[in-house]
């Protein structure tokens, strides 16, 4: 986010952040986080995130529960290097093509064709404890949950409950490494997170991120929604592998947009009398984003390379300074992601 004359005077402005999920692709924004996290005049009121969006939310949270900004960069740089060192010797990784072309997709290795297919015929519980996930250590490491739950950031995770299809918003006090994993759980690759007894899968059939509760629970009235799954794409999928692709997208944004259009109706009917009707009315939202999310395939969402994880980074960073640059004097004034129109679409 470029700083500008303007910017360097001017008072603290509290935002909420709401971080979609999207495996490896989380890496775009840990850069975004990473950038905002420069800007001392932005005070993060509340995070909404799902999947590795919930990783980068708790991540952020715990940090600035522990040591600030810049422990909060710290510790989301070392849960990426840490999650491309654990990935090291998995099978998912490119091929000597992809390699010499600079291409980052997987779906030409051997590993991840075989997962793709075994993913339709074999359920993870039939792999018994070879279905366990590395990331838990991970984070076991890195957060101290109980900073986190008595932190200043607030925090929403979002699972989908694996009975009744319906999210479950956690707030800081309720998040666990569970509640992580749960948030994070392909029911293709890994078994249900059990939480209280209840079976949970990836918060992103359910919101990714939700954003309810930034509106109703959170004093900002900015919203930042940092997006990683494409919304639309210009060519028809004609591949197997497209397709499939494309049912990923769909699937993990039909929950935001329905949730985006239903908040965008709300703003026009709801009573003036009612007690929320301010933070309805006035909420600002606004969205980064980058082109080169629709170039990347669902495949690619395994990968964690360094050097992948790397050009993700710095993709946004480049991302959120260019946000900056055209919007930073829009923050605290007027949305830059015109949700009202969304009311139309339905």
């Amino acid at each position: 986010m470029a700083s500008s004359p303007k910017s360097q005077t001017r008072k603290t402005l509290p935002i909420d952040l709401a971080l979609q999920g999207g495996g490896s692709h989380g890496a775009f924004t840990w850069g975004v986080l990473d950038r905002i996290l420069e800007e001392d005049w932005f005070e993060i009121d509340g995070i909404s995130g799902t999947s590795a969006g919930a990783m980068n939310a708790a991540i952020l949270a715990a940090g600035m529960a522990t040591g600030g900004r810049q422990t909060a960069r710290e510790m989301l740089t070392a849960f990426w290097r840490r999650t491309a060192d654990a990935a090291r010797f998995s099978p998912f990784k490119r091929g000597p093509l992809e390699v010499l072309t600079g291409k980052w997709t997987l779906d030409n290795s051997p590993a991840f064709i075989a997962m793709d297919l075994m993913a339709r015929l074999i359920s993870p519980y039939s792999l018994g404890g070879a279905a366990g996930n590395p990331l838990r250590d991970i984070l076991t490491d890195l957060i101290d949950f109980d900073a986190l739950a008595t932190g200043p950031v607030k925090l929403f995770i979002t699972a989908t409950n694996v009975h009744t299809g319906q999210g479950r918003v956690f707030r800081k006090h309720e998040v666990t490494a569970d509640v992580l994993l749960a948030s994070a759980c392909l029911p293709s690759m890994f078994q249900a997170i059990e939480i209280d007894g209840v079976p949970y899968w990836d918060g992103g059939y359910a919101g990714n991120p939700t954003m309810t509760p930034l509106v109703r629970e959170c004093e900002s009235l900015d919203t930042v929604l940092v997006q990683i799954n494409p919304v639309e794409r210009r060519e028809t999928p004609r591949t197997a592998r497209e397709i499939a692709s494309r049912l990923n997208e769909i699937s993990f944004n039909a929950q935001l947009l329905k949730e985006l259009r239903m908040m965008a109706l709300l703003r026009r009917v709801i009573d003036p009398g009612n007690g929320e009707a301010r933070y309805w009315k006035e909420m600002r939202l606004h969205r980064i984003t980058s082109d080169i999310m629709v170039d990347l395939g669902h495949s690619s969402k395994l990968n964690a390379e360094w050097d992948f994880l790397k050009m993700l980074f710095d993709e946004g960073r480049r991302a959120a300074e260019d946000f900056g640059r055209t919007h930073i004097q829009d923050i605290g004034v007027r949305s830059t992601f015109d949700i009202d129109a969304l009311a139309d679409e339905l």
